[in-house]
């Protein structure tokens, strides 16, 4: 798996002699993880090298029906038992712990000044890239973390800001979709992770 730089990037992939760790940050609702999260994450993490990939789960998404999201400690429960076999993988609860509405930047200022000593690559769907000017304070953000995009069929690899492009499987899953499967009692073997399908089970989770 090799990862795509695109021309209008300076970003380097972490040298053998790096001594600044390389993060990844996958960020999302998580209602619920599954396993196209947990694919990107990984798939990511491997093709650039990084020591570490966090999921960072919302407190309160900008652009959710808040009324669609369930309790942040079920989300970080999940997260907990789908990761759990994995040590590339880890979480990142601050903005839960923080609360309320977070932006991305705000985000990335305040774990880069209580790390300093980390870069960070905050990875994105491809389908997401088009909408990088409307970001709060992209311009800003960019100078605090490398994108990395996923490439999605449909969408272009190019944009006027620096991308590091990467190849990962595509799997058409979604947490609304599974949420509509489970409150109609359909079946979701292989979309999630059996840990994470028990909790939901055992919690009666998504059926109303």
């Amino acid at each position: 798996m090799h990862a795509n730089v695109t021309s209008h990037s300076q970003v380097q992939l972490k040298p053998q002699t790096a001594t600044r760790r390389q993060v990844g940050i996958l960020g999302g609702n998580f209602n619920p993880v599954h396993l196209a999260h947990l694919t990107a994450a990984d798939q990511v993490g491997h093709a650039l090298g990084l020591d570490k990939v966090y999921l960072m789960p919302e407190a309160i998404p900008p652009h959710v029906d808040q009324k669609t999201t369930i309790d942040a400690k079920h989300r970080l429960a999940m997260l907990e038992l789908a990761i759990a076999d994995n040590d590339l993988l880890e979480i990142e609860p601050f903005e839960i712990t923080r609360g309320g509405v977070n932006y991305t930047y705000e985000t990335m200022q305040r774990l880069i000044e209580l790390h300093p000593d980390t870069d960070y690559y905050f990875i994105i769907g491809g389908d997401m890239v088009e909408y990088l000017p409307k970001w709060k304070e992209i311009d800003r953000l960019l100078q605090l973390v490398h994108f990395v995009g996923i490439k999605r069929p449909g969408y272009q690899t190019t944009s006027a800001y620096p991308i590091i492009w990467i190849d990962v499987p595509l799997l058409e899953i979604s947490s609304s979709m599974l949420r509509k499967k489970i409150k109609e009692g359909c079946s979701t073997n292989y979309l999630l992770p059996d840990a994470v399908k028990k909790y939901i089970e055992k919690e009666g989770l998504y059926l109303e």
